[in-house]
């Protein structure tokens, strides 16, 4: 029973999180942008939070603990497998989108230049194809 009450305060303190700062941007009291700054600053603070306590309780020189080490293992092996992904999958899109208008532009003034345009345009996506490929890796060696 313990456990499921130590899973649940990450949880609500994330939803009284967004509760509050709803409450606050309604009656006019913060910004809308101070509001995403807290909701982004108590995100990082729990998944800290869960990230350290999980490793303190893993340190415990028992039986359970070492058999459970490489659970830890695996686990932060798939955040930094979906970090992968993630951050470069939004790379990817940032260039992407300044580099497809250009190449747009530019074909639509000589024709002749779609085939470099097309090139910065696929570079751009290389960079999220990358980065699903070190997750790829990442998985399989997990």
């Amino acid at each position: 029973m313990l456990e499921y009450v130590l899973l649940a305060v990450p949880v609500v303190f994330l939803v009284v999180s967004v509760y509050f700062a709803y409450k606050n941007v309604v009656t006019g009291k913060r910004t809308r942008k101070s509001a995403v700054i807290r909701q982004i600053a108590s995100f990082a603070f729990v998944g800290t939070l869960c990230l350290i306590t999980s490793m303190v309780a893993m340190a415990a020189p028992n039986e359970a603990a070492a058999a459970a080490g490489s659970d830890l293992n695996k686990g932060i092996s798939m955040i930094a497998a979906a970090l992968a992904t993630g951050i470069s999958g939004i790379g990817g899109g940032i260039a992407v989108g300044g580099a497809a208008p250009a190449a747009i532009g530019a074909t639509s003034e000589d024709p002749k230049a779609f085939g470099k345009s097309l090139i910065f345009v696929a570079l751009g996506e290389g960079v999220a194809l990358y980065g699903l490929l070190v997750s790829i890796l990442i998985i399989s060696n997990a």
